[in-house]
């Protein structure tokens, strides 16, 4: 696992800041976010700092003017808080050109009671953002400070595939593809629902892969954008619009049913974003497994999986066997959008 770790951390110096409704809309592009009724929410929702005192806040779209707010005291999930430190939750509203956030609860992990919630006199304490011209400003306890609005983006996004790597999708065609994939032909990506051709049997390998979750803001959880990949067709690590949620292990950067990802690193929907695999195959002899599969994941350039043993098949696709298998990326119902799809063996 060395390699993968090593990757990763020379990519972190790299970090660039830049269930159903009745409604489901669902934005494939910003171009179409931009022009539907939802374009102030999109345009409002994102990643938020206050310069000097390090405080973070992520604002999660909820559709008609509504809003979750995540205040983080130490900066952003893989970018200064993790799971051992305080956030806030609030909802918001648009109030007079400001987007106004009632206080719900504090979780402080060290706690033997983590979640604090707000009585009345604590939801009135005034918790407020607005934009002036290109500059954003919050609003609390009656004093103002400038913000920033933080567009981050992987440092291994747009990586080219290695000298002699398997590139199995660039945009050009679907030839590494079994019966049944399709190609967004206008942005040349790859819709969800596809299979590839198997890889060399029994060979460990780098995977990288880039991801575009949809904007639907009036759905929620697991309808929200859903996809997965699954390595070898048998073990899937979530893909889903999981910006601002816990990070469990039904959530993107999750292995279903077995482990959830140290940091929630997904980013905004409509946020290309990375996968970045070290994949070691189950070893099999005479026909029994004699050692599980192990993975590391970085998500847009953070270690959230660290040499995970897979003791099983995740549900979904396929059971775990001794033949040469390629990778399955589910659709879910959801028009997740993948691109940059390459393999290097590492044997």
């Amino acid at each position: 696992m060395k390699k993968v770790l090593l990757f990763v951390a020379a990519l972190l110096t790299a970090w660039v800041l830049t269930p159903y409704t009745a409604s489901a809309q669902e934005y494939t592009s910003e171009a179409e976010a931009l022009a539907s009724a939802n374009a102030s929410d999109y345009e409002i929702q994102g990643e938020y700092f206050v310069p000097g005192d390090g405080r973070a806040f992520q604002v999660i779209a909820k559709g008609n003017g509504q809003f979750r707010v995540i205040g983080y005291p130490g900066g952003l999930p893989g970018n200064g808080w993790d799971r051992t430190m305080a956030r806030f939750f609030g909802d918001g509203e648009m109030k007079d050109g400001k987007l106004v956030v009632v206080g719900e609860k504090m979780n402080i992990p060290s706690r033997e009671e983590p979640n604090i919630i707000f009585n009345d006199e604590q939801k009135k304490r005034l918790l407020a953002g607005y934009k002036e011209g290109d500059e954003y400003f919050l609003i609390y306890k009656d004093k103002t400070s400038p913000m920033e609005k933080v567009r981050r983006e992987s440092p291994t996004l747009g990586q080219p595939a290695p000298e002699g790597a398997f590139v199995i999708f660039d945009g050009s065609n679907l030839d590494n593809f079994l019966e049944g994939a399709k190609m967004n032909e206008e942005a040349k990506t790859l819709w969800s629902e596809a299979t590839t051709v198997p890889f060399e049997k029994d060979r460990p390998y780098l995977l990288h892969l880039e991801f575009l979750t949809s904007f639907m803001p009036n759905s929620e959880g697991q309808a929200r954008s859903n996809s997965g990949v699954y390595i070898a067709q048998s073990y899937e690590c979530q893909v889903l619009d999981s910006f601002g949620l816990e990070g469990e292990n039904n959530e993107c950067g999750g292995f279903y049913q077995a482990e959830r990802p140290l940091v929630n690193m997904c980013l905004p929907p409509l946020t290309w974003q990375t996968y970045d695999f070290e994949f070691t195959p189950a070893k099999y002899e005479e026909g029994k497994k004699v050692a599980n599969a192990r993975v590391s994941v970085a998500h847009n350039g953070v270690l959230i999986q660290d040499d995970l043993e897979l003791k099983d098949a995740t549900p979904g696709c396929l059971p775990e066997a001794d033949e040469a298998r390629g990778l399955f990326l589910q659709g879910h119902g959801n028009k997740v959008q993948y691109r940059n799809i390459w393999l290097e063996y590492l044997d």
